[in-house]
């Protein structure tokens, strides 16, 4: 692993054959990845900016910047790396410092029902970019 980066691992333990999991395309940018089933990793190094992960078993993936809670930066985080396997993936994406480290997923059921996986949810309905669910912390 780089210095100046955080590697996570991604593992479903379920009845596969269950859940919809998209099929493998080139690794490349796509918008809206977490309308399926999709792992997420929110990194903080600042009080109130974030960065946010989105990581498809497709092998696709986004990243965006944001300046507060859901207030979209013009910059734009390098694009991690992605290696997938059958019940999960691995990444690596570039972060250093001090992290708050929200950790989540969406789970798509062959029925089209969605449940929102976390290390730690706020009150209320799942808001990954909630403070709250940046439960991890490193450095």
């Amino acid at each position: 692993m780089p210095s100046g980066a955080l590697a996570v691992n991604f593992k479903l333990d379920a009845d596969l054959e269950r859940l919809q999991i998209p099929s493998r395309r080139p690794r490349r940018f796509r918008d809206g990845l977490w309308r399926h089933t999709c792992f997420e990793v929110f990194v903080a190094t600042r009080a109130r900016a974030y960065q946010e992960y989105n990581l498809s078993p497709s092998s696709e993936w986004a990243s965006y910047a944001f300046s507060s809670y859901r207030k979209r930066a013009a910059a734009t985080p390098l694009p991690p790396r992605i290696r997938v396997r059958r019940n999960g993936l691995d990444a690596t994406i570039a972060a250093k410092g001090r992290l708050k480290i929200g950790l989540c997923a969406v789970i798509e059921e062959k029925n089209g029902s969605l449940s929102y996986w976390a290390l730690r949810h706020p009150r209320g309905k799942p808001d990954f970019h909630h403070r709250r669910a940046f439960a991890l912390e490193l450095g």
